[in-house]
């Protein structure tokens, strides 16, 4: 007979977040959540991500609070730029009209994420709350967008969040074929030109695999976080030399066909 996971524990406004390692296994009928409660504060969200923990909870939910293990994680020097895609990229770089914008439509971007439904999902865990706890974050000058402007219309994009050298990615959109992987091409991109090793993906998909993100024990992710969170975090600006990073370096992960 399987043993029950212990109980979620309840946080209070201020109570500290359980240690990582609290969290229900896998056999558990939820791996990875940790606790429930306390707030979505920016202070609350700093402490949380800085911990390897982040929020994610639908609508009729009180706030629940994840630290999976293992983790989803691309480490941008193993980025696989698919030969199609690098076509694709060569295109829009070169075409007028065509740009990478950093933080100048945040709202418009998890507005966007958050209405967008993905195949297999009868929702959306972006809800109210959680867009007004990301803008505030984003106004605190921790959130960003990522943004794929075709003469002058907002096609695509993503948000995400900065502490240090630290990314860790959220959500994204497309409302052009590709106008998402672009946006995230560009992520690696900034990440590769300001030295930042890694973006969190979170939770295995085959999506984010196919693009080289792989599996990080949860004890090896939050080592890695803590160390990345001494740099200084950049400032947030796209220069278009930063495609470079991935058009002309190759990796081995980087893939020809």
């Amino acid at each position: 007979m399987r043993k029950s996971p212990h109980p979620l524990p309840w946080l209070d406004a201020d109570e500290p977040f359980p240690p990582v390692e609290a969290a229900w296994a896998a056999g558990d009928p939820a791996p990875g959540l940790l606790a429930a409660g306390r707030s979505l504060g920016v202070s609350t969200l700093r402490q949380a991500y800085a911990m390897g923990i982040f929020p994610w909870f639908g609508a009729g939910q009180p706030i629940l609070w994840w630290s999976p293990d293992p983790r989803m994680v691309l480490r941008t020097d193993h980025f696989r730029l698919h030969r199609s895609l690098r076509k694709t990229l060569l295109r829009f770089v070169a075409a007028p009209g065509h740009e990478i914008r950093f933080d100048t439509a945040f709202p418009q971007v998890i507005h966007a994420c958050a209405t967008t439904l993905r195949d297999g999902q009868p929702g959306t865990w972006i809800v109210p709350d959680m867009v007004k706890a990301y803008t505030a974050l984003h106004c605190a000058g921790d959130a960003h967008s990522v943004e794929t402007w075709i003469h002058g219309e907002l096609v695509g994009g993503l948000y995400c969040v900065n502490l240090g050298g630290m990314v860790f990615g959220e959500s994204m959109f497309a409302r052009q074929t590709d106008a998402s992987k672009i946006a995230l091409a560009a992520l690696v991109a900034f990440c590769r030109a300001k030295e930042m090793p890694m973006v969190d993906c979170q939770q295995n998909t085959g999506h984010l695999a196919s693009f080289g993100a792989t599996e990080m024990p949860r004890a090896e992710f939050v080592s890695a976080v803590a160390t990345n969170m001494t740099q200084t975090a950049p400032r947030w600006e796209f220069d278009a030399l930063y495609w470079n990073q991935i058009l002309k370096a190759k990796t081995q992960n980087e893939l020809t066909t």
